[in-house]
């Protein structure tokens, strides 16, 4: 009986200890996140407003697949066919429509227009190399690094928080 009693306060105390233990917090997600990156690789087939060429149509493809789990609410795009052909795959798999913004807007009034229009969830900005960085730079009010004509593998991401503090990260696609 004494043994039976003395395992009953063993699982009592050892039940209170496990009520005590925290766990970790979870991460938050951001109120608002944008995905800002640079069309894919053109083609040469029109200097004004060239198509992607094969290389760009996989990268836009497996940019549509790394975002297949984000919950994209809007792909932004500018009036070219290759910002159009980067981000509609990602937009199809989200059931979405890209809509087009002018890639001439100054950075700072596009960065304050997605932040009325997408003040939550996630959103996809395709620009090109002289105005990516900038849309980013202005929705994070960071410093971003300029892209060179020849990089198209980097994707800026900008998380808002609750309170709008804002945060960076950079992934690239190899």
């Amino acid at each position: 009986m004494d043994r039976i009693a003395a395992f009953a306060v063993a699982v009592a105390a050892a039940t209170a200890l496990a009520g005590c233990a925290s766990a970790p917090a979870a991460p938050s997600s951001p109120a608002a996140r944008y995905i800002v990156v640079r069309h894919a690789e053109k083609a040469s087939d029109d200097p004004r407003d060239p198509t992607l060429s094969a290389a760009g149509l996989e990268r836009a493809q497996r940019l549509a697949a790394r975002l297949r789990e984000e919950p994209l609410g809007a792909v932004y795009v500018t009036g070219y066919r290759r910002t159009l052909q980067t981000g509609e795959p990602a937009a199809r798999g989200h059931g979405l429509t890209p809509i087009v913004y002018d890639a001439k807007s100054p950075a700072a009034q596009f960065a304050a227009q997605l932040r009325r229009e997408r003040p939550a969830g996630a959103t996809l900005v395709v620009g090109h190399s002289n105005t990516a960085p900038d849309i980013a730079a202005a929705l994070c009010a960071c410093a971003v690094e300029p892209m060179p004509e020849t990089e198209y593998d980097r994707r800026m991401i900008v998380d808002l928080d609750a309170q709008g503090r804002a945060t960076l990260r950079i992934e690239r696609d190899r």
